[in-house]
C-alpha cells in the first residue's frame, strides 16, 4: 500500500486548487495517514500564483517538499505547471490542466500566452505526463467550476495520487456541501469514462 507521498498543487486564483489539495489531505485522513501541508491562501486573489504543498505517510517532519522530491505535480495551468517542475522528483508524475491563464505581468506589458509552449515545454520534459482538456470536459460535465476535480480524478487514474477515485468520492461527500456532490462527483468519474 501507500508509504508516503509528496504532492504539490500549482495554479493561480480562484482554479480551486486549494479545495483540492484539502480534499486530498481529507482522502489520507481518512485512510489513516498523517498528514501535513502548506499553501500560499495570501496570493489567492484571482490571477495571483498559488501552490500547495501535501505530505501525507509516516516519519514526516515538514509540510514542505524539496526539489526534486515530489511525487506528483496537479498542475491547475501550464505555465504554473512548468514553473513548479524542478520539485518533480525522477520518476514523477504530472497531471495538469491545458487551460492557459493569462497572467497579470503579461497583461499589463502587451505581451501575448496561451500555453502551447508550456505544453510542448512539458511533453518533452515529462515521461508521465497526463494532459486534462477542461474546455470540452466543463462543457460537457456543465459547469467551469470542476477544474479541480476533473485534475483529482485524472491523477487517481494515473495511479501516482496513492488513492482510488472512491476515495476520493468518499472525500469530496465529507467534506462538501451536497449540493455541489453530483458535480463534482461526474468530474471525478469523467476522465474515466471519457479516455481513449
Amino acid at each position: 500500500m501507500i508509504m508516503n507521498k509528496n504532492i504539490i498543487l500549482c495554479g493561480v486564483g480562484g482554479q480551486g486548487t486549494i479545495l483540492a489539495s484539502k480534499l486530498i489531505a481529507a482522502a489520507a485522513m481518512d485512510n489513516g495517514f498523517p498528514v501535513m501541508s502548506a499553501e500560499t491562501i495570501g496570493m489567492a486573489q484571482r490571477g495571483g500564483s498559488v501552490f500547495s504543498h501535501v505530505r501525507y505517510g509516516y516519519g514526516l517532519h515538514s509540510p514542505m517538499i524539496a526539489h526534486g522530491e515530489a511525487d506528483i505535480i496537479l498542475g491547475f495551468e501550464p505555465g504554473e505547471t512548468v514553473r513548479m517542475l524542478p520539485f518533480l522528483a525522477k520518476n514523477g508524475t504530472v497531471v495538469t490542466s491545458s487551460r492557459a491563464v493569462m497572467p497579470v505581468t503579461a497583461t499589463l506589458t502587451g505581451s501575448s500566452y496561451n500555453g502551447g509552449e508550456m505544453i510542448a515545454y512539458l511533453r518533452s520534459h515529462v515521461k508521465k505526463l497526463f494532459i486534462i482538456n477542461p474546455e470540452k470536459a466543463c462543457k460537457e460535465i456543465g459547469s467551469k467550476k470542476v477544474l479541480n476535480t476533473l485534475l483529482l480524478g485524472a491523477a487517481a487514474l494515473s495511479g501516482a495520487l496513492g488513492f482510488s477515485e472512491e476515495d476520493m468520492k468518499k472525500a469530496v461527500k465529507s467534506r462538501l456541501p451536497e449540493r455541489f456532490h453530483e458535480l463534482n462527483l461526474r468530474a471525478l468519474e469523467y476522465v474515466r469514462t471519457h479516455s481513449e
